[in-house]
């Protein structure tokens, strides 16, 4: 280590006396230090220190120690380190400070230099021989010994009251393989994390960290932390050639330390820069990386297995619940939430849920849509290893883990990943695809094969290290259109004269295909807004725009999503004259493998919560409710609903306080109107998880036919779901506030009767109670085209679904 320098000292000065008269150095006083006086000179403690370490080699088999013989030799003076590199050293600015600083075969020896600022002596010991080198002045010390070769050595590094036994650090060739090395080149590491940041290891025996940084731009970078008391001049790192990769093993630091890299920038000027690859950070607002590795050990066996060989997500029940981790349970740290939220979406019976981004961001109210630890957990609620917990515990209990990715774009913070090493890097060079319009970040450059590399690994990195079952990718048509958001003038077209993103495609192609590949089951899902051909297309086939598909497995679909939602909104009264905001979407549904989200987008910024959305009186709202979702969970797509909606929440959630779990205290007077609509919510999911009608053929037009889609005039929607048997499910929407008795819809006639399976206007769930609770068998009556009908009674503002009996 090096200890800081005592207040109005001279380090300098002091390591000139001591280098001069090493003997007559007086012990500390007491009083002037505040500490135990010293009762050794320097001399006299680097002498025991080496009788230690000596006596520790010569008894390495042996029960007990006996000092060994020590040998002093008089270094000679080698030649001074040359005055460019000695002022390159100091400055920070020297790419190659292991071909200075260590030990080299020279003409008459082996030449030992060393940089401690700080340092009263610096003593160099090789078995039984030492020899105190020469104090150069400005932490410089050298000796040349008459060796015939490079011997295994230690240092004994003397500060103010204290003697560091160390490896010297630059006696080490680089820790990075020569595969590493050209896999970076080619922007093709997909293990990056194994490369880059700070690894604790054990390297030629030896116990330390290595760290590596991506910084091609820079003129020097060096390594600062708690290590060294946040001072890195003596911690230059050597850049691997050009790769732009810096490196630097550093002996016996290991977990739990934090540090940063000083990176000099191309003009002279100095920036201290968080780890891109940090896979722990500080707790924010501290920004510091910290050393870490991993001793989590999976219990998850079971549910990776079948998850490999179970059915691609497009064919599997997929109800998603979508959490907001800090807030679900405010104060909740991740092994806490693993106590808790597996058994309530459990209980819910949700498949999976999904996590807003969890990875390190600085400012807590962007819920981490603006991330700058792109390979970190967010230290809010616990370490790495906590939040493997959490996605074990979830596993356990049969519960998918999804989680939001944002490749999208970055923010601007100087400790991040802007300019990061003093020119733009991650962002893209040209000043008009590097702004992001909207949230005032920046975006990636997508072109750049580093760049792609950092985003690709970091998308397999939380699949294999954390066991996470599937991305939903934000943003994707922010990354795809090179217009988004931006007026004439503000955009530059492709090579081909268009408004497509050529590198961003590229970007994600290569990025679903690598992880698809690696990782078997996992899903990947695209937040895509517009209409872009081919989306969850797999990557080798051609569409008519000349693209292949991008080859995510699910996108969300943002069509229905907005206009169910407007239909809804409407007076019942008016809504026959919107009818088509809720047919609309059969239109397209399988032009792409969608989800039906229901996000927390739709519940903020005076959006209002998704009951609130609902007209009438609070009746008429709940039921609203329940209808909509029951809709919901009928129609061909998969399903994700934000917390806090499960239960009807009326308020518009916030970060800052979460769902009003309060609602569902028993001691509230209107608490059997929220526990109505999440009884239905988990009712929704026992009946769809075990209706193979209802997920089995979301991807396949076949397993979806009308009975009704045109009943304006009534508000009425009816369909039919199959199943790959073909075994059918019946859903009908009444969306008006007066029953329909005896109602008349079409039916199959190879049914003989059908059987209500779940009805939203039941009691149990705050409903009126109307049901159909006998047998309905078709009438030989032709009816909506069909050759047979059944007569069933429709409750107001309510879904039923029926099966056969």
């Amino acid at each position: 280590m090096t200890p800081p320098t005592p207040s109005g000292s001279d380090p300098k000065k002091k390591s000139a006396k001591a280098a001069k008269k090493p003997t007559d150095k007086k012990p500390a006083d007491k009083k002037a230090t505040g500490k135990k006086a010293a009762t050794k000179t320097v001399t006299e403690a680097v002498t025991e220190a080496v009788t230690k370490s000596v006596a520790k080699k010569d008894t390495a088999d042996k029960d007990t120690a006996k000092p060994g013989k020590v040998t002093a030799t008089v270094p000679v003076s080698p030649p001074d380190v040359p005055a460019e590199d000695r002022d390159r050293l100091l400055a920070g600015t020297h790419h190659a400070p292991h071909s200075v600083l260590g030990a080299h075969p020279v003409p008459g020896g082996v030449a030992f230099r060393v940089f401690r600022p700080y340092a009263l002596s610096v003593t160099v010991v090789a078995d039984t021989l030492r020899a105190e080198l020469q104090d150069d002045g400005g932490g410089f010390f050298t000796g040349l010994l008459p060796l015939s070769e490079v011997p295994a050595y230690r240092l004994l590094v003397a500060y103010e009251g204290a003697v560091q036994d160390t490896e010297d650090m630059y006696s080490f060739l680089p820790a990075l393989g020569d595969l590493d090395l050209h896999l970076l080149g080619e922007g093709r590491h997909e293990e990056l994390w194994t490369a880059l940041g700070a690894q604790p290891m054990t390297h030629r025996g030896v116990t330390g960290t290595r760290f590596t940084v991506w910084a091609p731009n820079a003129r020097g970078v060096r390594v600062a932390g708690t290590f060294n008391f946040w001072d890195p001049s003596a911690f230059a790192m050597r850049s691997l050639g050009s790769t732009g990769v810096w490196e630097l093993f550093v002996p016996g630091v290991g977990e739990g330390e934090l540090y940063k890299f000083e990176i000099t920038r191309p003009d002279g000027s100095k920036t201290l820069r968080a780890d891109p690859m940090a896979r722990r950070t500080e707790v924010p607002p501290a920004t510091s990386s910290i050393v870490h590795a991993s001793h989590h050990e999976w219990h998850d066996e079971e549910w990776l297995a079948n998850r490999a060989a179970g059915a691609p997500a497009h064919e599997a029940p997929f109800s998603v619940y979508e959490i907001h981790l800090p807030s679900w349970r405010p104060g909740l740290t991740y092994r806490q939430l693993a106590e808790q939220l597996p058994a309530y979406v459990k209980d819910m019976g949700f498949t999976h849920v999904e996590l807003m981004p969890v990875a390190e961001h600085p400012f807590g109210g962007s819920w981490g849509y603006q991330v700058t630890g792109f390979y970190a957990p967010t230290a809010r609620l616990g370490t790495p290893d906590d939040f493997k917990y959490l996605v074990d515990a979830l596993h356990q209990a049969g519960i998918g883990v999804l989680m939001d990715w944002v490749p999208a774009h970055f923010p601007r913070d100087d400790w991040a990943l802007a300019e990061f090493d003093g020119r733009t890097l991650y962002e893209h060079e040209d000043p008009l695809r590097a702004a992001h319009p909207d949230w005032g970040t920046l975006e990636f450059d997508y072109g750049r094969r580093e760049v792609r590399n950092f985003l690709v690994a970091n998308a397999v990195y939380w699949c294999e290290e954390f066991h996470i079952d599937g991305l939903r990718v934000d943003a994707v048509a922010s990354m795809l259109y090179l217009d988004y958001s931006r007026e004439p003038g503000q955009w530059v077209p492709n090579a081909h004269g268009g408004r497509e993103n050529l590198d961003a495609v590229d970007f994600l192609q290569e990025m679903n295909a690598t992880v698809y590949r690696r990782v078997p089951g996992v899903v990947t899902i695209a937040e895509e807004s517009t209409a872009w051909d081919g989306v969850t297309r797999a990557t080798h086939h051609m569409g008519p725009g000349g693209f292949g598909g991008l080859g995510f497995g699910l996108k969300w679909n943002m069509g229905w999503m907005h206009d169910s939602l407007d239909y809804m909104a409407h007076e019942p009264v008016h809504r026959r004259y919107h009818h088509h905001e809720m047919t609309f979407s059969m239109v397209y549904a399988y032009s792409e493998n969608y989800v039906l989200p229901i996000s927390h987008d739709e519940v903020v910024h005076g959006k209002r919560s998704l009951v609130s959305k609902m007209p009438g009186d609070w009746w008429q709202q709940r039921a609203n409710l329940r209808a909509y979702l029951a809709f919901m969970w009928a129609h061909p797509g998969k399903q994700l609903l934000f917390m806090g909606q499960e239960f009807a929440q009326g308020a518009e959630w916030s970060e800052a306080h979460g769902p009003d779990w309060w609602l569902l205290d028993p001691a509230y007077g209107a608490e059997a109107d929220h526990r109505g609509v999440r009884d239905l919510v988990r009712d929704l999911n026992v009946v769809y998880r075990h209706t193979p009608a209802l997920w089995q053929r979301d991807a396949d037009p076949s397993g979806f036919q009308w009975i009704v889609g045109d009943a304006a005039e009534d508000n009425v929607i009816a369909f039919l779901r199959y199943d790959a048997d073909g075994s059918p499910l019946l859903a009908v929407s009444n969306l008006s506030p007066v029953a329909r008795p005896g109602y008349r819809l079409g039916a199959p006639d190879d049914v003989p009767a059908w059987l209500e399976s779940l009805n939203t206007d039941t009691a149990k769930y705050g409903g009126g109670d109307i049901t159909n609770p006998d047998v309905l068998k078709p009438d030989p009556q032709a009816w909506h085209g069909r050759p047979a009908s059944i007569q069933l009674t429709l409750p107001p503002l309510a879904t039923v679904w029926l099966r056969p009996a």
